[in-house]
């Protein structure tokens, strides 16, 4: 196990238990799903894009699980549980925690198997990149809760205690 591999992992899991914790503070099952004038994706579907995304980039691409995403879906769901969304966002962590620690220092210095908007990147760097961009959607999600519903508690994203060893 590479060092790398199981700090990604740790960063990738802290993001999606944010999106937990952070859909636990919405009021109910429906606000998850709002959105406000200018903005395009509700909360819901950030976490669901998030988990989506996941699941197939590490899962299936990197891990071999077969998963097949619906990035339409993804974002153009517009009800449901929450319960539904921690369900996802559960699977997705077991994929990033089976998956991620076990990739080699070879894996993570080649290519990313599948090139994404036609470009191409090491596994590494692209895995990092993964962590910037779900921690960039867990964002957006607090700042629509918080400016839908004038509740300014914090979800704890981000927090430093997730990283201690």
């Amino acid at each position: 196990m590479t060092n790398i591999a199981n700090d990604v992992a740790m960063l990738l899991v802290r993001e999606l238990e944010g999106f937990k914790r952070e859909l636990a503070l919405f009021p109910d099952d429906e606000t998850v799903w709002k959105t406000m004038p200018g903005i395009t994706n509700s909360a819901a579907n950030l976490a669901l894009h998030v988990a989506g995304g996941l699941q197939y980039l590490i899962g299936g691409v990197l891990g071999g699980t077969g998963y097949v995403r619906d990035r339409e879906a993804e974002f153009g769901r517009t009800s449901g549980a929450r319960s539904e969304i921690v369900a996802d966002l559960d699977r997705t962590i077991a994929v990033v925690r089976a998956v991620v620690p076990r990739l080699s220092d070879t894996t993570l210095t080649a290519e990313f198997p599948e090139p994404l908007l036609g470009v191409r990147f090491r596994t590494g760097l692209f895995l990092l990149h993964l962590c910037a961009h779900a921690g960039f959607h867990l964002g957006q999600a607090g700042y629509l809760r918080r400016a839908m519903t004038g509740d300014s508690t914090t979800s704890g994203a981000m927090a430093l205690g997730a990283l201690a060893s």
